[in-house]
């Protein structure tokens, strides 16, 4: 291991987005993966619960340990970086051990997303580390760079969250949109969203020639973070109404928002917004005469973007579609962590996506 080189390790490794982790951290040029944990799986090799690290040397052979807060000050000696990909409130005490003991975390859960403790309160019960809400920066770089710079504790977005403020942010920073009413957010994912625990909602034989609306009517808690974020760009309380579904496909996130634009306001003005957000060479594509498809983006870290107008209604539509692993969780988190240690921020990151 180089100088330049940072020590990475993985609390729940063996779950989706800790899989898409090591996928990601194995080809990335600056980090080395030296430590993983779960503790449904402790004392397993890690090839044993990922199949696909067979054979790869110094992922595969790797033995998943069993992680108390108590072991932070001893990883601290051993590490640079951990990423945490546990569940809300499971992710607060590991995160706090680890951060009280001077390691950078990058936590994948939406413990630290919300820098309010009351909406915290609102969309998931008690914070468990409410004292570290404020020391946490919100990971969607195209949003926050700047706070992201230095970051020891990065709070990587929601998937869902991610395919709608991609498109939506600019437009509200630009006061393109009128917002005396609620911005209509209709979401479509692919059930590698709901991790990998099976349940009877993502049974194969349940998701794969159905499509479903769930937690509708202000139920979903992503609702929370995406008004967050919006309110932020814009300056004001923005609501939102927010309908995810869940469409039989692995991977990949469709969101379709519907919103009343200001007078004058066309798709080519949004698209030039956009385009001004979101400069050529990054991580963003503007897309002119196609519509986002999730195939083109599958597997990478890239979003696409689109805007067109109704004239007939006058409903300006917003669209933004994502890898929901890569670009909305695990990418993500690199792609932030790139940023806070001042590194080419595509460094590491696919940008071509898997076709077909």
């Amino acid at each position: 291991m180089s100088q330049d080189t940072l020590r990475v390790g993985i609390v729940g490794a063996a779950g989706y987005t800790g899989a898409e982790l090591l996928r990601l951290i194995h080809r990335h040029p600056r980090l080395e993966l030296v430590w993983v944990a779960g503790n449904s799986n402790a004392g397993r090799k890690l090839s044993a619960v990922l199949p696909g690290t067979l054979g790869v040397q110094g992922i595969g052979e790797l033995e998943i340990e069993r992680f108390e807060a108590a072991d932070a000050q001893r990883l601290a000696e051993q590490l640079d970086v951990v990423f945490c990909c546990l569940p809300h409130a499971k992710s607060a005490e590991v995160v706090s051990s680890l951060y009280a003991a001077g390691l950078r975390v990058v936590d994948l859960s939406a413990d630290f997303r919300l820098r309010s403790e009351e909406d915290y309160r609102t969309w998931y019960g008690e914070h468990p580390a409410a004292a570290l809400l404020g020391e946490a920066v919100y990971g969607l770089p195209e949003l926050h760079r700047e706070a992201l710079r230095d970051a020891r504790l990065i709070a990587a977005p929601g998937c869902y969250p991610t395919s709608a403020l991609l498109p939506l942010a600019p437009l509200v920073k630009s006061d393109l949109l009128d917002l005396s009413g609620p911005i209509i957010v209709d979401a479509k994912s692919g059930v590698s969203g709901a991790g990998r625990t099976p349940g009877p909602g993502t049974h194969f034989s349940e998701t794969s020639e159905g499509i479903r609306a769930y937690k509708v009517a202000g139920s979903h808690r992503h609702t929370g973070e995406i008004e967050q974020e919006l309110s932020i760009a814009a300056g004001q309380r923005v609501q939102v109404v927010f309908t995810p579904h869940l469409v039989p496909m692995t991977r990949g996130i469709l969101s379709v928002a519907y919103l009343k634009p200001r007078a004058g306001v066309d798709a080519e003005r949004c698209r030039g917004a956009a385009r001004s957000y979101y400069p050529e060479g990054g991580l963003v594509s503007v897309m002119q005469d196609e519509l986002p498809d999730t195939l083109w983006v599958r597997g990478s870290v890239r979003a696409h973007v689109a805007y067109r107008l109704d004239p007939r209604t006058g409903t300006l539509i917003a669209f933004g579609a994502i890898d929901n692993l890569t670009r909305g969780a695990s990418g993500q988190a690199l792609h932030a962590l790139n940023v806070a240690l001042g590194w080419d921020e595509d460094l590491g990151l696919p940008q071509l996506g898997q076709f077909p």
